[in-house]
């Protein structure tokens, strides 16, 4: 009997076996896919490498699921041309393409944190397009310093007596710190131990340039005292770093710059403030700038250029000139630095800075954020429209609700701004507001929204009134 179930159970597993190997015959070959006509029409504008890996790609997948699947059936000829067409057209898309960002968080690290101003993208486009003079003296015909292009203006705007760019903050803090204290310690309070993005953590920074980090205080309170009792004939630097991508409230204390200054100043031990954020004009009150860290009197100052500043993807050095040259001729700063296209942009937001309503209206980051209530509820309402002319009403329900927006990029957490939502949902059922998102997102031009309680939200807040129409034009394509 067992002998008899044994045989029945081979024979099943053959049978399996054999039918498994019947339907991988009968997928078509890949050379006859390249003869189907319809590809063949793609072939006379992509390359022929291109269509072959979309073949393989398709099959590939066919046979993983025919192989892990038994009540899978082979796909038929026809739709295996068409997911071969569509896997195609995917590849022959760019992968880094323009988004239209309706989630209301302004600095949105996915998306590219902050949206270049016109006269910064017109800058780098020319600059792009053809040579230019980063390296060059005008005058003499001799090698030139790139950092000369924006040097002056960070000086102008900030009071710094020098300055240097790098190409991110991370960047700058560790450079700056190597030169100022690889051997030595760099004294910081337990309360500023941050890590931002990526799991890029400060006291991993202090570590690989080099030096020995002590920790000062506790996480809620750390007193002048703290650090007094921290400085030896080690400490090579006095470090404050701004928490701007969390906030401890409660019983807290901290030092204030100028009184690390001081201390700094009477021990001949320099004191560097990282700002993180970079911003240049004052968004929320207390939160302070980076003209206030030179006004203090900080040797060495680090900030970003694409978060409050709303430039390019850079990490600015300001300060002491003494200090600032030494950076500058220290080898990391060639690892680091900046390409033509970061100092065009980044020169051409900074110039925007010398007249401060210029700066409010020209700089999306700083528009978006003081943003009025009156505005966003206009752009509200002609989104609420266009949806509206182009989704049929018994399958669709568009609703207006109010929320809040965030500034995103590690800055200002605390900050909530008022907003004025469109909603999106499907009125039968049938489609969920995440496969609504999901298609959104896979558009030609993908529109990122937010999910929240079965609805997707577009909030207008990060939206110009030309992406309007684009949005509902995706949204009828797509929906």
């Amino acid at each position: 009997m067992a002998d008899k179930k044994h045989n029945s159970a081979g024979n099943e597993d053959a049978q399996e076996a054999h039918g498994l190997a019947e339907k991988l015959r009968s997928l078509p070959s890949v050379s006859r896919l390249l003869a189907n006509p319809e590809i063949r029409r793609l072939a006379e504008n992509i390359p022929q490498t291109v269509l072959v890996q979309a073949i393989r790609h398709v099959l590939q997948q066919i046979r993983e699921e025919l192989q892990t699947r038994s009540d899978c059936s082979t796909p038929n000829y026809a739709d295996i041309v068409r997911e071969v067409i569509a896997e195609t057209q995917r590849r022959m898309q760019p992968s880094l393409c323009r988004a239209i960002n309706a989630t209301g968080v302004i600095l949105h690290t996915g998306l590219g944190r902050a949206r270049l101003a016109d006269e910064a993208a017109e800058a780098l486009w020319a600059v792009a397009k053809g040579h230019c003079t980063l390296e060059i003296d005008r005058e003499s015909g001799r090698r030139g310093s790139r950092q000369d292009h924006v040097r002056s203006l960070l000086c102008e705007l900030t009071g710094a007596e020098d300055a240097y760019v790098v190409n991110n903050c991370a960047g700058a803090v560790f450079l700056a710190v190597t030169v100022l204290a690889a051997g030595r310690e760099v004294v910081l309070s337990r309360g500023e131990l941050v890590e931002i993005g990526g799991s890029f953590r400060m006291p991993d920074i202090v570590r690989a340039s080099g030096a020995l980090l002590v920790e000062v205080g506790t996480t809620n309170r750390t007193r002048l005292s703290d650090y007094m009792q921290a400085i030896t004939e080690r400490t090579g630097l006095i470090l404050r770093c701004r928490p701007s991508n969390f906030a401890i409230i409660g019983f807290t204390e901290t030092v204030p710059l100028e009184d690390l200054v001081a201390l700094g100043n009477s021990h001949d031990i320099p004191v560097m403030d990282d700002q993180g954020s970079g911003a240049l004009l004052n968004f929320v009150k207390g939160k302070g700038t980076v003209l206030d860290s030179v006004r203090a009197g900080a040797d060495v100052v680090t900030a970003s250029g694409d978060k409050l500043l709303g430039g390019p993807q850079a990490g600015l050095i300001l300060g002491k000139r003494r200090y600032i040259e030494r950076i500058a001729k220290h080898p990391l700063a060639r690892a680091l630095r900046v390409d033509k296209l970061t100092l065009a942009a980044l020169e051409a937001t900074l110039r925007l800075y010398r007249d401060r309503e210029q700066a409010l209206q020209a700089i999306p980051t700083l528009r978006y954020f003081h943003r009025s209530m009156p505005e966003i509820v206009r752009l509200a309402r002609r989104l609420h429209r266009a949806l509206h002319r182009v989704l049929p009403k018994e399958r669709f329900r568009i609703e207006y609700r109010r929320d809040y927006s965030e500034v995103g990029g590690g800055s200002l957490p605390e900050e909530r701004l008022d907003t004025f939502c469109v909603a999106l949902q499907s009125a039968d059922g049938g489609l969920s507001s995440e496969t609504i998102a999901r298609r959104l997102r896979l558009a030609p031009t993908p529109v990122f929204t937010r999910v929240q309680d079965d609805w997707v939200l577009f909030d207008p807040r990060t939206l110009e009134s030309e992406e309007i129409q684009l949005i509902a034009d995706t949204v009828r394509t797509l929906l």
